[in-house]
């Protein structure tokens, strides 16, 4: 669903938020979003733990996947049956906040918990002065690279810019391998464009406020991948697969190189223990540019809610640094909080000291109405690049439509 239609069907339902049916007392409905096998279990436990430290209060999940998160905010909010509290991608709260149905944390934020956190990860749900979320998972990007397949095709070390990459690439694929893993369909396709763009110094939004999409290093970013996939140095029919296609390929050890998340480490593990593998840094560009994508997925509480009180004591409970760590650990993010960074899982773990490593040069999504559709027109127009289609034309098409987005 584009953010254009949620925000029309949300101003249709406004009225009926006042209309929303009583909670029971004492009760904290929760809406999660599942991010692995992982996800509904943890919150069992949590539930069985906080309802045995808080007698007279009980919480209700509903675990919804990721895929249809949105759509299921969308119908629960304009019917007045949404929970007391959400995870969402960060990037959809700033349309939350402008329709007046997120509630804003300020007046249960004390100096204390408000220093538990890693500003980097805590800045993205503040807006307009207030804190609208608090974020619930963290994450960024790096490069992996297989070990094995760089010693059978002679490479020392991993690229450290985008022409090592491309000539690395080359020797992968000589080896009877996929020297870059670049994936072509769904969330975060625009994201993977976005790695190789920022390397050329340019910004998805410029100065003005208007599309970077249309910049001399959005065009050389473009080419640099629609290269790669004419020269045979990426998988095969890159528009087929999404991030855990790639991610499939990696661990099965068909590809050098992809960019992707922490949590890619945890599956390794788990799913091919054998691998032999590193992480490093995301390639920089001709200048020594360089970005990686910086995400947080923030849990919001609807202004709605009938159990503020108890919905914020669940709040506290899962932002202490034992809660932390068991999510973030069992999911593999980066730490949110400041005590749990210090741990030695954190501080012996050459895997997530890479990923930090990266933060100074994070991105975020830009908080700006109508991201999502912008996000789409990207991916839109580099799924037409990697089919052949021309980047200077592709791109420029691009960015008229992204520039009449930020207009409206």
């Amino acid at each position: 669903m584009s953010l254009a239609k949620w925000t029309v069907g949300l101003l249709a339902g406004m009225s009926m938020l006042a209309l929303a049916a009583p909670a029971d007392a004492g009760e904290v409905r929760v809406t999660v979003a599942e991010y692995s096998a992982k996800t509904g279990p943890y919150f069992e436990a949590v539930k069985k733990e906080f309802e045995a430290a808080n007698p007279g209060i009980t919480i209700k999940y509903e675990v919804v996947p990721w895929d249809v998160l949105l759509q299921k905010l969308t119908t629960d909010i304009t019917a007045g049956t949404n929970a007391d509290l959400s995870i969402i991608g960060t990037r959809w709260l700033i349309d939350f906040v402008q329709q007046d149905v997120a509630e804003p944390l300020d007046s249960y934020i004390k100096p204390e918990f408000k220093d538990r956190f890693i500003d980097t990860f805590l800045q993205p749900s503040i807006m307009n002065g207030h804190t609208y979320g608090l974020p619930i998972a963290a994450s960024a990007r790096a490069m992996y690279y297989n070990k094995e397949l760089f010693e059978k095709a002679g490479i020392a070390k991993p690229p450290a810019t985008w022409t090592e990459l491309q000539e690395d690439a080359r020797k992968i694929k000589a080896v009877g391998a996929f020297g870059f893993g670049l994936q072509g369909k769904e969330i975060e396709t625009d994201v993977y464009y976005y790695y190789a763009m920022w390397s050329q110094g340019t910004e998805i939004l410029n100065k003005d406020g208007t599309s970077g999409l249309s910049t001399p290093g959005a065009l050389e970013a473009a080419k640099l991948y629609k290269s790669m996939i004419d020269e045979g140095l990426t998988e095969p029919g890159v528009t087929s697969n999404n991030r855990e296609d790639v991610q499939n390929l990696f661990k099965q050890g068909k590809v050098g190189m992809m960019i992707t998340a922490p949590f890619l480490s945890n599956q390794i593990k788990e799913e091919a223990p054998n691998l032999k593998y590193g992480v490093a840094a995301i390639p920089a560009g001709p200048t020594g540019a360089r970005g990686t994508f910086g995400v947080t997925d923030s849990i919001i509480m609807f202004k709605n809610s009938k159990n503020k009180d108890e919905a914020w004591k669940l709040l506290d409970f899962l932002f202490t640094k034992e809660q932390r760590a068991k999510f973030t650990q069992g999911e593999g993010f980066l730490p949110v909080n400041k005590e749990e960074a210090k741990m030695d899982y954190y501080v012996n773990n050459a895997d997530l000291a890479a990923f930090t490593a990266l933060l100074p040069d994070a991105r975020f999504a830009p908080v700006i109405p109508g991201w999502e559709e912008i996000a789409q027109i990207t991916s839109d127009a580099m799924q037409k690049i990697y089919l052949g289609g021309d980047p200077e034309a592709g791109l420029k098409d691009a960015a008229a439509k992204a520039n009449a987005v930020l207009k409206k």
